[in-house]
């Protein structure tokens, strides 16, 4: 199962994001829920991510974990402040605008809400990214012996 996810993980990659991509259009444009400024940034972070992978798939980039991280990793800080915030961990508001970055639109089993699947998402493909560097280094590492 690891050689799998090591072999496929940019492909698991673009599953995670397509997945979070659609989940995001569909609590904003079928459940009508608004984003916040800070859903906006996440969705920046989140939305580049598709194209990148596409292209560097159809390109045949090998360390497409180089553009990967770095996006995901400001998407994955995006999340985590958010998730305190909505948690009211910190108190610093940086949402003066629009809907407010607490609205309590969608809460599973008491603590899983639309902030927390971001964090959830971002981290699922930091990971994933982290493996496929790995596999690559190790991959390299044995051509060259």
């Amino acid at each position: 199962m690891l050689k799998f996810i090591q072999k496929n993980a940019v492909y698991i990659i673009l599953i995670q994001v397509t997945v979070a991509v659609l989940g995001s259009l569909y609590f904003s444009d079928i459940k009508g829920y608004e984003p916040c400024v800070l859903c906006w940034y996440q969705r920046i972070c989140m939305y580049s991510l598709f194209p990148i992978i596409i292209i560097a798939g159809l390109r045949k980039e090998v360390k497409i974990y180089q553009y990967i991280i770095p996006i995901s990793a400001l998407g994955w800080i995006i999340a985590f402040y958010h998730n305190m915030f909505y948690m009211g961990i910190i108190k610093v508001d940086v949402c003066s605008a629009g809907i407010s970055c607490t609205s309590k639109y969608v809460e599973y089993l008491n603590f899983i809400n639309i902030p927390f699947l971001s964090l959830i998402s971002f981290s699922i493909i930091i990971i994933l990214a982290i493996i496929n560097r790995n596999y690559l280094r190790n991959l390299h590492k044995n051509l060259n012996k």
